[in-house]
């Protein structure tokens, strides 16, 4: 099933929180996988070339939009991550696949 502009826009627009809204919007517009965003580290968002680095087995690297990052700048403002980029309560893991389906 593919959605629309104005169905991916009422979803995003539907997401209160920011956390989950720079997921879904990492992976509707980047294409990541459940389990490469919840692995994300700050470091991988390459702000200066828009480019987002995803560590697998088989490194790759993709576009970070100019929507995505103003958002993701917000999120980043509003939550500190550290290590990181979507951390539990305690900062010490990641936000777990269970949590982001």
């Amino acid at each position: 099933m593919v959605l629309s502009k104005e169905e991916i826009i009422k979803i995003l627009d539907g997401t209160p929180n920011i956390k989950h809204k720079v997921i879904l919007m990492l992976m509707y517009s980047a294409g990541l996988r459940v389990g490469e965003v919840i692995k994300l580290r700050s470091e991988d968002i390459d702000t200066n070339r828009k480019l987002i680095r995803i560590r697998r087995a088989k490194d790759r690297n993709t576009l970070l939009s100019d929507v995505v990052l103003q958002s993701l700048r917000e999120y980043r403002k509003k939550e500190k991550p550290k290590r990181w980029l979507f951390p539990i309560w305690n900062r010490e893991k990641h936000i777990t696949a269970r949590k982001v389906q």
